[in-house]
């Protein structure tokens, strides 16, 4: 089942330029790794390196989520997608490489937003230039936006199931891995913390 860029958006909750990104991106992987399909249990996995708007998209075109355990987060703040398909081991990574061209009066435009300015004249340009984007990105050739590398990477081990705990303090179940030991009492982090 293919899905569309409305589709994205329908999931996400609004259009932006980083859904935009994403969609980009995951429809590159699925290109460059000859895939017919999304994954429907963990063949492929996908790690990305921010938490931005793009992985939204990221699950909806690919089918790698948190839940099923092939969607991998490294916080790096990095515009990166490595995608690794578990039947041939093939290897895709995907960093944005795209800058909008702004003029200065523009630049100014966005600094007023970023400083909280909601005038009229301010949501308008900001509407405008978010459509600009958006569409600048979905006709993109991908190579225009995106350096695309084939890296030799060590596969990611598949999802693990951990058995529950039960936090000594709260009383919420725990992953066995999460938990932690206190003077003899298994706890949750949260918990853990508080009590150090």
């Amino acid at each position: 089942m293919k899905f569309s860029f409305e589709d994205v958006i329908k999931f996400h909750g609004h259009s932006c330029p980083g859904l935009a990104l994403g969609y980009k991106v995951a429809v590159t992987a699925i290109e460059e790794l000859g895939l017919n399909e999304r994954a429907h249990d963990e063949e492929l996995v996908c790690i990305v390196e921010n938490d931005s708007c793009a992985v939204d998209a990221i699950q909806v075109i690919t089918g790698c989520t948190f839940g099923k355990g092939n969607l991998i987060f490294r916080d790096y703040g990095k515009q990166v997608y490595t995608f690794f398909n578990r039947k041939d081991n093939k290897v895709v990574r995907l960093s944005v490489d795209f800058e909008f061209k702004e003029s200065e009066k523009e630049k100014t435009l966005w600094q007023r937003f970023m400083q909280g300015d909601r005038s009229r004249e301010i949501v308008e340009f900001i509407e405008k230039r978010k459509a600009q984007k958006i569409n600048q990105i979905l006709k993109a050739k991908k190579d225009e936006i995106l350096k695309i590398t084939y890296p030799q990477i060590i596969p990611p081990k598949e999802a693990r199931i951990f058995k529950s705990l039960k936090c000594e303090n709260c009383g919420e179940k725990v992953a066995e891995v999460k938990a932690r030991l206190l003077k003899g009492k298994i706890l949750c982090i949260p918990c853990f913390e508080e009590l150090l």
